[in-house]
């Protein structure tokens, strides 16, 4: 049995969870944040079989796209008389990170 975990843009998360529950299979949605832009994510995890592994990473490319974002930065802590005005940036988001993980024991209650 492995854990495949797959931390997914939330805009993303939706489309992923429906593609799974299509293949029959069982996918547990956990609303988390955290990394560069500190923008909230969705970490997914799904338990398979082993020979199965290969085909939840290959559902979760499919379905989750990077994509760019303008944002814009926060400004420095500024001295008294200081000027700066932050230009937006354009940074990717999105895609997914996905850690395949083994598990020695699970349990459906």
């Amino acid at each position: 049995m492995k854990l495949v975990v797959a931390i997914v843009h939330n805009e993303d998360a939706k489309v992923l969870i429906d593609a799974l529950l299509a293949r029959e299979y069982r996918a547990t949605w956990i609303h988390s944040s955290g990394g560069f832009l500190k923008q909230s994510n969705a970490t997914v995890l799904v338990g398979v079989e082993d020979d199965k592994v290969d085909e939840v990473v290959g559902v979760v490319r499919d379905n989750c796209h990077a994509r760019t974002q303008t944002i814009s930065p926060i400004p420095p802590i500024m001295e008294p008389g200081e000027f700066f005005m932050p230009y937006p940036i354009e940074v990717e988001v999105g895609g997914a990170v996905v850690m395949v993980l083994p598990i020695d024991r699970m349990e459906r209650i």
